[in-house]
């Protein structure tokens, strides 16, 4: 499976998860992202998958890597900067 099939199929619960853990409304998310609630929605549910700078957007926002996001690894904090 390539990786643009891969990260199109998963479903994005840790994204889910850091947006429950902050309180924080998907209308509120996709407003920050400058979507609308429903794609914010189709993200978290795989139904679309996320582009490279939404998912920048993301790690931001939650001060983490992608990494993290993509479930790629378990290590919360960013990586240091070079």
């Amino acid at each position: 499976m390539s990786y643009c099939t891969w990260v199109k199929k998963m479903k994005f619960e840790r994204i889910k998860n850091l947006r429950e853990d902050k309180d924080i409304k998907q209308r509120e998310l996709a407003e920050y992202l400058n979507v609308s609630q429903n794609t914010y929605s189709q993200y978290e549910n795989g139904v679309i998958s996320l582009n490279a700078e939404t998912l920048v957007k993301l790690a931001k926002f939650y001060d983490t890597s992608i990494d993290y996001l993509l479930e790629l690894t378990d290590e919360r904090r960013p990586y240091k900067r070079k």
